[in-house]
């Protein structure tokens, strides 16, 4: 059968826009479709059921309207009735539809404008979901793209697939971009919008250098080379902490290249950012002391439960540790995940002396012993009343010039002490009012009791109407500046785990919960974790790798 020139006038069109658009031949046939059904609309009557079909390979156009087959017919726009399509279709039911073939349209000026609204709508709704398409998958990667514009400092790039933006506070500080100047950036984040899928693009985000290694140091590419963490501050100071599968190879010299190659063109394209590379370890300890390169560690001191780490430098080290405005102690604990405290020897050795005097005196108060048995408790390493109270008595008898008749004297008295100091907290809790039952919950000593009743915490009610920052205190910015608010148990070094346990405790004694709402079965837990990991794959976490992203450090790869 010949195509007649209109049909095939009609396929070229739609060749055309599907190469320009970068689209599949298909939807914009559709388009075309639901253009032409939406001008019949408009002809015969927008309740009408109307149906357009174009032939893919010939071009004709089939326009239907689908009539309801009913015993009575009300409207005949959109009904038949069961007679008459029983005429023409012997096997046709009541609620079926029958079609009825429409003759070839003409559009006016009004239809071919509506169609013509129509054919774009749907065309740019296929490019947007090709472009997002394109880029769903690739958020992680490093993309070249050209500068097309540069509006209020974000630039705006045109990736060949479409436009992406580098938000002005995802540039590094002092680079200028202008039009037709080419631009590597990573892809961090691509969201659906109204506007169409917005493409975000980063140069600062620590995972840009991390790429950057990557494509630079064909060992990392490999994955003979792992990159475990990065820090960064844009345009001035990275580390970067890199380990090796293969003892054979030296990470850091690997990173380094011969004279430096590899990571100058890595400096290089960070606008002349400096780096340190440093070797990477499962002890916190020696990852740390490698972290604050160049400067020397003499002594460190780790806190597990809270992550923290006393570091000790000579004096001479402690601006080198420090680094320019912080710099360098700070890139290290963001590549540690560790907070770090910087002292030199010399302030050391006067908190050690200080802490030494204040145990001494404490134990020569509540013992009543004369200032050399305080000394030698405090030398041993007895840091409270409770300790030497509920040691084992061989502890104290081994102590230089003490026998087993003096440590039992020692801990009598202890003892006595802390009794005498319970009664004393006791009867303050009765006179503040606080409930005798409060004093059974779990997890709770007479010194809280006493904080909580100071707090007018008194009874299970009061403290199962409590929240864990009501206990345990918070933070919060006011004006650049941070603001810690103490709550009613902050100084007793409460973890926010425990303090949540004291609280729901409270709430099963009050009887607003049963005891088992507090335990999950351990496949609901595993369940809800899934679908929270699922959730958190959708949104953004401000690429929730992000938040807080990882960081590394390296030693003079500068």
């Amino acid at each position: 059968m010949a195509i007649s020139a209109n049909r095939l006038e009609l396929l070229q069109i739609a060749d055309a826009v599907a190469r320009e658009k970068s689209i599949d031949r298909g939807i914009v046939i559709a388009a075309l479709e639901d253009a032409i059904q939406k001008a019949a609309r408009s002809r015969y009557g927008t309740e009408a059921e109307i149906r357009a079909e174009i032939n893919p390979k010939t071009g004709e156009i089939c326009l239907q309207r689908l009539l309801q087959v009913v015993e009575v017919v009300e409207n005949y726009s959109t009904e038949v009735a069961f007679v008459d399509a029983k005429e023409q279709n012997p096997h046709i039911e009541l609620g079926d539809f029958m079609p009825e073939t429409l003759p070839p349209l003409d559009f006016g000026r009004i239809a071919a404008q509506s169609a013509k609204q129509v054919i774009v709508q749907k065309v740019r709704e296929a490019e947007r979901d090709q472009q997002y398409d394109e880029f769903k998958d690739r958020v992680g990667e490093i993309i070249n793209a050209v500068v097309k514009r540069v509006e209020y400092g974000n630039v705006v790039v045109d990736t060949g697939k479409g436009e992406a933006i580098v938000r002005r506070d995802e540039l590094i500080p002092r680079e200028v971009f202008r039009n037709g100047d080419r631009i590597r950036a990573l892809i961090y984040d691509v969201r659906r919008e109204q506007r169409g899928p917005q493409v975000f693009l980063s140069r600062t985000h620590p995972q840009f250098m991390a790429k950057l290694f990557s494509q630079e140091v064909p060992e990392i590419y490999d994955g003979v080379i792992q990159i475990k963490a990065v820090a960064r501050d844009p345009g001035s100071r990275a580390k970067i902490a890199v380990v090796s599968t293969d003892s054979s190879i030296d990470p850091v010299g690997a990173c380094v290249g011969m004279r430096g190659s590899r990571v100058q063109a890595v400096v290089g394209e960070l606008q002349g950012e400096k780096i340190d590379i440093i070797p990477w370890s499962e002890e916190p300890a020696t990852f740390i002391v490698n972290a604050l390169q160049p400067a020397e560690v003499a002594k460190v001191v780790l806190d597990d439960d809270s992550e923290r780490i006393e570091v000790v430098v000579p004096n001479d080290q402690l601006s080198l540790a420090i680094g320019r405005r912080g710099q360098n102690v700070r890139l290290a604990s963001q590549l540690t995940g560790w907070g770090i405290d910087i002292m030199t020897e010399q302030e050391e050795s006067e908190r050690r002396l200080k802490e030494f005097q204040e145990r001494s005196v404490l134990f020569q108060e509540a013992l009543n012993v004369d200032e050399t048995v305080s000394q030698l408790l405090a030398s041993e390493g007895f840091d409270t009343i409770e300790e030497v109270a509920y040691v084992e008595l061989g502890e104290i008898a081994s102590i230089e010039g003490f026998d087993d008749d003096t440590a039992q004297e020692i801990q009598a008295r202890a003892r006595d002490y802390l009794q005498e100091l319970e009664d004393k907290l006791t009867a303050e809790r009765q006179e503040l009012g606080v409930a005798d039952e409060l004093a059974e919950l779990s997890g709770l000593t007479t010194a809280m009791l006493v904080a909580l009743g100071k707090d007018d915490v008194k009874t299970m009610e009061d403290l199962a109407g409590c929240s864990t920052d009501d206990l345990v205190g918070y933070t919060e910015r006011k004006k650049n500046e941070t603001i810690k608010v103490e709550g009613a148990l902050s100084r007793f070094n409460l973890s926010r785990e425990e303090a949540e346990g004291i609280v729901m405790r409270a709430r099963v004694a009050a009887g607003w919960i049963d005891e088992a709402d507090l335990y999950q079965p351990e496949d609901e837990e595993s369940q809800e974790d899934a679908e929270f990991d699922a959730d958190a794959v959708d949104v953004d976490e401000d690429l929730a790798q992000d938040n807080a992203a990882e960081e590394a450090e390296s030693p003079k790869a500068e």
